[in-house]
């Protein structure tokens, strides 16, 4: 991707597309080309999850970063594995930001089924923040917190299951924020406490906090999907909570909810494929998917998901060479 062994795939980018606006890679490359950000704007960066599936974003986050574009965004907002591409990008990792995910996430020691019977969590945090953030992908957690561009990580109020931006004002606190947007009870470990509150994973209430960067007085939005277009549009934002979703939630608060995942994009879905929607009067939105999906949230197969990586590559290098042309005109 970056480097001598790293070359972008030779994949179509072209697919069925949701409904955006190429301003938004125009005005980042416009801030580029001029060093500085004093444009009136406020452009912010929204990073999908879906645990592993978290590679495509990587990808796109990479390409960013290739492009000279990841410096020049406002605010960036992710949860559960979005949070961690978003702490990486605004350090300038992007290329860990892909690379994490098949060179550390993709093995038995971050994900590994067979804990379940030891009534241990399938998915390691304890492995990706004590481990790999500190050995292979050293992340400067005192650098985050000082970033001129802010990283707003997404979780869930365990007691009502509602989305809330986290506030953590030190190392410790940060390392607790990152834990609680991506624990999933049974799953990925218990519910987190962190300022009185206990709090489970980001993408129970907002697994895209798109709208919540648009409520926050965005004026461009940059999304970064995990699910290419055609399965989001087999989401039914309609659909009541089924009753197996309601007995999970009792067995464990949020679980049912993950796992029902089409009533949770349903509403993502209404706002992303409709270029009319009341939230987006005003603001520029542009979402990049990928063109294939080939893996799932705990996918472990390491060529699978290094090929998911540069898939989110290509999509993001297409969406910006796209843009380009009417970007140096202006």
């Amino acid at each position: 991707m970056d480097d001598g062994r790293d070359v972008p795939p030779r994949v179509s980018a072209v697919g069925p597309e949701l409904p955006g606006d190429d301003e938004v890679l125009r005005a980042l490359a416009r801030r580029r080309d001029a060093g500085t950000r004093a444009d009136g704007h406020r452009i912010a960066l929204v990073v999908g999850s879906g645990g592993m599936r978290g590679a495509y974003s990587g990808g796109m986050a990479h390409a960013l970063d290739d492009a000279g574009l990841g410096p020049w965004f406002d605010v960036v907002y992710g949860c559960s594995a979005g949070a961690y591409i978003g702490a990486a990008l605004i350090l300038g990792h992007g290329r860990g930001s892909a690379h994490i995910f098949f060179e550390d996430m993709a093995s038995r020691a971050f994900i590994d089924p067979r804990r379940l019977g030891r009534r241990q969590p399938m998915v390691s945090l304890d492995h990706l923040i004590d481990h790999v953030l500190v050995e292979s992908k050293p992340l400067a957690w005192e650098l985050v917190m000082a970033s001129p561009v802010p990283l707003l990580v997404v979780a869930t109020a365990a007691d009502d299951l509602t989305g809330h931006v986290l506030e953590p004002g030190t190392v410790e606190e940060w390392k607790l924020a990152m834990r609680a947007t991506a624990s999933i009870p049974l799953l990925a470990g218990r519910p987190v406490e962190l300022h009185g509150r206990r709090w489970i994973d980001g993408t129970v209430a907002e697994p895209l906090p798109v709208l919540r960067a648009l409520r926050d007085g965005s004026s461009h939005v940059l999304a970064l999907l995990n699910r290419t277009v055609p399965q989001l549009r087999r989401a039914d934002p309609g659909a009541g909570p089924a009753r197996w979703a309601r007995a999970l939630d009792r067995l464990a608060p949020g679980l049912g909810t993950i796992a029902q995942e089409s009533r949770r994009l349903g509403p993502v879905l209404a706002l992303l494929d409709d270029a009319g929607h009341p939230s987006r009067a005003g603001a520029h939105l542009l979402a990049v998917a990928p063109e294939m999906g080939i893996i799932r949230g705990l996918t472990t197969d390491v060529e699978r998901v290094e090929r998911a990586a540069r898939l989110g590559y290509a999509a993001m290098t297409a969406a910006i060479e796209r843009a380009a042309p009417a970007s140096r005109a202006g």
